[in-house]
């Protein structure tokens, strides 16, 4: 077997994993050595919600994946036009669904 170059990780992902997880809402908190980021689906009309994943990250960490995402999100504008934030879009309050009905 062909040896890796020092630097570079093998990183393996499940099937159930690489499906992934759907968030609409980021709860970020923090204390003086860590950052917790709660991702949560929160649906319309239901009163609870639930954590759908939880990733805890040291300082330092925290501050690379900002700067990560900030890269990111310049690299997709770039390519596919500004995203406009959420106080710029007027969204139904149906989210694109159907209507409920009593």
């Amino acid at each position: 077997m062909p040896e890796q170059p020092q630097n570079q990780l093998n990183i393996e992902i499940s099937e159930e994993m690489a499906e992934g997880q759907y968030a609409n809402l980021a709860i970020i908190t923090h204390s003086h050595a860590e950052f917790v980021l709660d991702f949560v689906n929160v649906m319309p009309g239901t009163p609870k919600s639930k954590v759908k994943s939880r990733i805890i990250l040291t300082p330092q960490h925290a501050k690379r994946l900002m700067n990560a995402m900030k890269d990111n999100v310049e690299r997709f504008e770039a390519a596919n036009g500004v995203i406009k934030d959420l106080e710029e879009v007027q969204l139904p309050l149906h989210f694109g669904g159907p209507t409920a009905q009593a």
